[in-house]
């Protein structure tokens, strides 16, 4: 029987619950109006949360006057490539590391974990005189360079805790089988390990989607631009328009949304579902 403080509680964690809520997608509403009113709405007072009226001017606007298509299709290759090649580096060190034992084992994970400490804007000046000499300034392969480096320390100390979490008897099993250690992990554990490596994609994917501070640095023709740099260039010094930035922002949260969404079966499944017959 539900006493009346269990019932009081309850309710107190709903309505803690509901105003977080509240909170965290107010943010997200907020872009998704402003983006849908007509420009001169924008900036009428007094504010009106909710539009008189819908218009897609400013989604017009943004692929009119500046190449947002260009920018969307840049950040999508750079991401992708970079995302794969650091899954699956990530996915052989991670491997490594929670199978083998090695005297400097301990050392390599205390430099991974060093890493993510440091900011890397401190880098920054030998890193952009690194990308001058190999001429890879204003070039999308030197950024997805630099972004497999920055992504690849804690992807692998992610697919390692995955990896520590499948049990030996099953790569032990293919290699009585006949599987070579290689053949034992292509075959049995990363099929095992699909919930662990699609976290660790997104994870890089929306690292490499949303920054700002490398591609701002290292390419500056429009040709080459992402959609972070794109979005920081509708700030000016003497205005900002908010109109295109918020269609931009509102274009830019769609491919992480669809991958979550897409992704998500794949998370939720247990890590050894499936891997044993019953």
């Amino acid at each position: 029987m539900i006493t009346t403080q269990s019932r009081t509680s309850r309710i107190v964690r709903f309505a803690a619950l509901g105003l977080w809520l509240v909170i965290t997608l107010f943010p997200l509403y907020w872009i998704v109006v402003t983006a849908v009113k007509p420009r001169n709405d924008i900036y009428a007072f007094p504010v009106e949360y909710w539009p008189q009226a819908f218009s897609f001017e400013n989604f017009e606007n943004l692929f009119r006057v500046s190449n947002f298509g260009t920018y969307l299709l840049n950040s999508i290759i750079v991401s992708v490539v970079a995302a794969t090649f650091v899954t699956f580096i990530s996915l052989l060190s991670g491997y490594v590391l929670a199978r083998f034992h090695f005297r400097s084992k301990t050392t390599v994970l205390m430099a991974f974990l060093v890493t993510q400490m440091i900011p890397g804007f401190i880098a920054l000046g030998p890193l952009y005189q690194l990308m001058v000499d190999l001429n890879l300034v204003n070039d999308r392969t030197g950024l997805v360079l630099v972004y497999i480096a920055m992504c690849i320390p804690f992807s692998t100390i992610l697919l390692r805790g995955f990896f520590e979490n499948v049990p030996d008897a099953l790569e032990e099993a293919a290699m009585i089988d006949g599987c070579s250690r290689l053949g034992a992990l292509f075959r049995v554990l990363v099929p095992v390990m699909t919930p662990g490596i699609v976290a660790a994609f997104i994870f890089n994917f929306v690292s490499c989607w949303n920054e700002l501070f490398l591609s701002v640095t290292l390419l500056t023709s429009d040709a080459n631009k992402t959609v972070p740099t794109a979005l920081n260039g509708f700030i000016t010094s003497y205005n900002i328009d908010w109109g295109s930035m918020t269609a931009a922002a509102v274009l830019t949260i769609i491919p992480t949304m669809v991958m979550f969404a897409f992704a998500s079966k794949y998370i939720v499944q247990g890590l050894t579902s499936g891997a044993v017959k019953g």
